[in-house]
Formats: structure tokens, C-alpha cells, sequence
């Protein structure tokens, strides 16, 4: 009785393996004919059975499926073409036997040379026109040479950053999550050199090629550049669409892990800080600004941000002193110049405050009056200098011209009037 088994199962095998073949048969003679829609059915039939074949039937099987849903190049799945070819390449250089190899290796690179020329070409047309739906079109090429090409990282690298130009902000994250998931850093060495004849420069697939070039006397001048990493890019630009899809939360997150890798990065600390604001949380905003002053001491603006938020948690007195370390950075920093007046003029609120309850009381009105004018006075030469480096400003002139009629400056006033007539035209 065991022996029957065992024969049994002998026969099953070789029925199963007869039936492989007989689909594979059926499918390469269908692709011969063009009859894809054949193939592609017979190759299905024998797919849950090509897991018992041995090399050279699974090879085939690969190479034929491929085949089959290429059709001659006029499939426009193009990702489900390169999946398939892909399985293929992958499986030969797994069995170490490459009968198929080279073809499949060129029909890749010929659909990768003409898709990647298209969707620069759509990328250029995008950028003219800022067109959400081009740059979608741009983003969808640069996505298929990666579906074609997975070693080509970059296109990849490019189609997350056109998905977010083209407003997909769902797709664009969830290419960016896959970067980081492979450990993508975008640090590649160039290989460039300068064409003799029209000056322009060449850039190589490698060294070799760029040595012949200089050495036949077409190119000079042979360089190596080395890329820099672009992970921090992708942390920052995975937040930027987690905050254009409302998680700030997922954003802020994706924030934290970037700066663990990349503890000093400015760049995604002041993204930090421009989150907190928008969420309007306005001490954190203050401290990470503070922080970004460590990290950037030569930066006016940082400055000037640190003193507008102590302005509004009431720090007069702190908040004029980074205005100042803003101007001293910047010297025509009108904002800063004028941010200083206003600063001046808050000391004046509790002294215009008690006046209001001073009203029948003229000595001590006027005496807290001329207390308001002294502050007045220290305020306005902080607006005269935002008035020079920002002539145009009504702001400014608007307070000037107050100030001037408060302090009896008529001369001034009915200059600065005509200025500001002619400005509201």
C-alpha cells in the first residue's frame, strides 16, 4: 500500500510538471502571434504550479509572463510591466544563469531612456505653467522609471517632490515614507568635465567614461563631485505634507526623528518652530527661535521673531534689545527699527491709563502728560529711521504724522502730509 502511494505521488509530479509546460507551450505561442490576452490566461493557469519547477521552465515562465504583459511595448502599465520584469532579472541572477538577461536588461532600458526623457520634458512644461495637473503628469513618469529601474532611487527621489508640487500631498508622503524605509541618503558620485568645443559641462555615468572622453581629447578639465545626503530633505518635506494634509501632530513627529539623525539642522528647526506658530503655541515658537539663534547667530530675522514674541508676552524692555541685535545684524532692518518704537510706546499705555482717570484732576494730567510726550519723544527717532529705510510705508507715516502732531512738530507734519497724499493717491 505505501508503495502504491508513493508511485501515485511520482505520477501526480510529472502530471502537474506536463501541465506547466503545455500552459508555458500555449502562452509562448500566443505572444509569437501577438494573442496576449491568450497568454496572459494560460500563464495564470500555470503560475500556482511553477513554485515545483525547475530552473530553466520558471526562468521561462518569468520571461514570458513579462513578455506577455509587455506586448510589444504597447502596454501603458508600466508598472506592472517592470514588476514583471524585474521578477525575472531578479530570479536569474538569484540561479546565477542569465539566458534572458540581457534582452529583458535592454527592453528596460530603452522604456527607462524614453519615459525618463518624457517626464523631464513634462517636469519643464510644469514649471512654466504651475499647473497642479502637469506636475502630476511629470511626477507619474518620474514614478514608472522607478517601478522600471528600482536601483535608479533618484526618480523615486523626484516623483515625491513633484507629487508635492502637484498638490498629491497622500502620494508624495507615502513615497517619502518608502525612501526613509530604504534607507535612501541621495549621496552619488558625479563624474563631470568640460566639452572642448561649446564649453558646456558634461556629466558621465562614471570615471572610465569621463577618462576616455579626456583622453580623446573631447572633454577637459575631469572632476569628481560627491552629492550630499538628502535625508534631511525628505524628514523635512514628509512633515511638510503631513502639515498640508492637517496632522501637525504627525508632522511635528516626523520633525523630531529628522533632528535626531540631523541635531544641528537649521533648516528643519525653523520648520519646527513655523509649526509651533501656525499651531499657536507661541512659547514653544519663542524657544525653538531661541534655539535657531545657537545655531544661526548672524541670522537678523531670528532676532527680530524672538523680540516680536517677548513684545506680546510683554517683555518691553527684552524685546528691544533683540530688535537691536537685529538692526546691528541688519542696519537697514525697517521692521526692527519700527518694532522698537512700538516698543517705546507700550511704556506709554499705564501712564495714558491713569490720565483717563485723571480727567478732573488738570495738575496731575498734565503732569502725566508730559510724561507720555518724554516717551513720545524717545520713540520717534526709531520710526524717522524706519520712515528712511521704508519711505513707502503708510504704517510709519501714519504714526509719524501722530507723533508729530502730539509733540507740536508742525514743520515735520506738513511734510510727512504731502508724502503720504501722494502715496493714497
Amino acid at each position: 500500500m505505501k508503495k502504491q502511494l508513493i508511485i501515485l505521488s511520482a505520477f501526480l509530479i510529472s502530471m502537474t510538471v506536463f501541465g506547466q509546460k503545455n500552459e508555458i507551450k500555449t502562452a509562448e505561442k500566443a505572444i509569437k502571434s501577438s494573442d496576449f490576452s491568450t497568454a496572459i490566461s494560460a500563464l495564470n493557469q500555470a503560475e500556482g504550479l511553477i513554485g515545483e519547477a525547475d530552473q530553466k521552465t520558471k526562468a521561462k515562465f518569468y520571461y514570458l509572463k513579462g513578455m506577455a504583459l509587455y506586448q510589444n511595448g504597447a502596454n501603458t502599465n508600466v508598472e506592472e510591466v517592470g514588476a514583471a520584469f524585474n521578477q525575472l532579472l531578479d530570479y536569474e541572477k538569484e540561479s546565477k544563469k542569465f539566458k534572458y538577461t540581457t534582452e529583458v536588461g535592454g527592453l528596460i532600458n530603452t522604456l527607462v531612456q524614453n519615459i525618463a526623457g518624457k517626464a523631464s520634458t513634462d517636469y519643464e512644461v510644469a514649471v512654466a505653467s504651475k499647473s497642479p495637473e502637469d506636475y502630476l503628469k511629470a511626477a507619474k513618469g518620474f514614478s514608472q522609471v522607478y517601478a522600471l529601474s528600482p536601483a535608479d532611487t533618484t526618480f523615486l527621489d523626484n516623483a515625491a517632490l513633484v507629487y508635492f508640487y502637484g498638490e498629491d500631498y497622500n502620494t508624495s508622503k507615502d513615497i517619502y515614507e518608502k525612501l526613509l524605509d530604504l534607507n535612501y541618503t541621495g549621496i552619488t558620485t558625479v563624474y563631470i568635465a568640460t566639452n572642448k568645443v561649446n564649453g558646456e559641462e558634461v556629466t558621465y555615468p562614471d570615471k572610465k567614461r569621463m577618462d576616455l572622453d579626456v583622453k580623446l581629447g573631447v572633454s577637459e578639465n575631469p572632476r569628481v563631485e560627491a552629492k550630499e545626503s538628502r535625508r534631511e530633505m525628505i524628514f523635512k518635506n514628509l512633515a511638510q505634507n503631513y502639515a498640508m494634509l492637517e496632522n501637525p501632530e504627525k508632522a511635528l513627529e516626523v520633525i523630531a526623528e529628522g533632528r535626531k539623525e540631523f541635531p544641528t539642522s537649521y533648516s528643519l528647526l525653523i520648520d519646527e518652530a513655523n509649526m509651533y506658530y501656525k499651531a499657536g503655541d507661541n512659547v514653544k515658537f519663542k524657544e525653538k527661535l531661541e534655539e535657531a539663534i545657537s545655531l544661526n547667530p548672524t541670522e537678523p530675522t531670528l532676532y527680530y521673531n524672538v523680540g516680536v514674541m517677548n513684545m506680546d508676552q510683554g517683555n518691553i524692555d527684552e524685546a528691544i534689545k533683540y530688535f537691536e541685535k537685529a538692526i546691528e545684524l541688519k542696519p537697514d532692518y525697517s521692521d526692527a527699527y519700527n518694532n522698537i518704537g512700538a516698543a517705546i510706546i507700550e511704556k506709554a499705555a499705564p501712564i495714558i491709563e491713569e490720565m483717563n482717570k485723571s480727567l478732573s484732576d488738570f495738575a496731575k494730567y498734565d503732569k502725566l502728560q508730559a510724561q507720555q510726550f518724554e516717551i513720545y519723544k524717545e520713540a520717534l527717532p526709531s520710526y524717522e529711521k524706519a520712515y528712511e529705510y521704508n519711505p513707502k510705508s503708510l504704517n510709519v507715516i501714519q504714526t509719524l504724522m501722530g507723533l508729530y502732531e502730539n509733540l507740536e512738530m508742525t514743520d515735520k507734519l506738513n511734510e510727512i502730509k504731502v508724502v503720504y497724499n501722494e502715496l493714497k493717491g
